[in-house]
């Protein structure tokens, strides 16, 4: 019989060795995961959600202010003033009066037209200044 190992059919037989080294390797891979999952939930992120929102703080309404190729000024689907008014009073005095009663943090945005002057522009916001408005944009 020859010098040959193992049984003589040439069966090897099962080897555990193997299968050990795959079991520890996939211990390894989900221990190194549940590290990684643990350290995720500990950083501070402070992300926004419907239920801690602070639903008693009124919301605040822009005020917009289109101001049209012909120079007519529309707020609201109001128009204040006549084009060719300079000083703009009767826009002040509405813009005054919006501001004392919501106060001052409601945002203003300035809507000109493509052909706007803009002198026109100035003259609003010359309007907007006197009247006292601090939260100013264009849109």
């Amino acid at each position: 019989m020859g010098g040959s190992v193992g049984s003589e059919d040439g069966d090897v037989g099962f080897q555990i060795a193997p299968m050990v080294d795959v079991v520890f390797v996939l211990l390894l891979f989900f221990m190194a995961m549940a590290g990684a999952q643990t350290s995720e939930l500990e950083l501070s992120i402070n992300l926004p959600g419907g239920a801690s929102a602070d639903r008693t703080a009124p919301k605040s309404t822009p005020i917009i202010i289109d101001i049209n190729p012909d120079d007519s000024i529309v707020v609201n689907g109001k128009t204040f003033d006549s084009p060719s008014t300079k000083n703009l009073v009767q826009l002040q005095a509405w813009l005054t009066e919006t501001m004392k009663m919501f106060g001052k943090s409601d945002p203003v945005i300035i809507r000109p037209a493509m052909e706007t002057a803009q002198e026109r522009i100035i003259d609003v916001l010359n309007a907007a200044a006197a009247a006292g408005v601090s939260n100013l944009s264009f849109g």
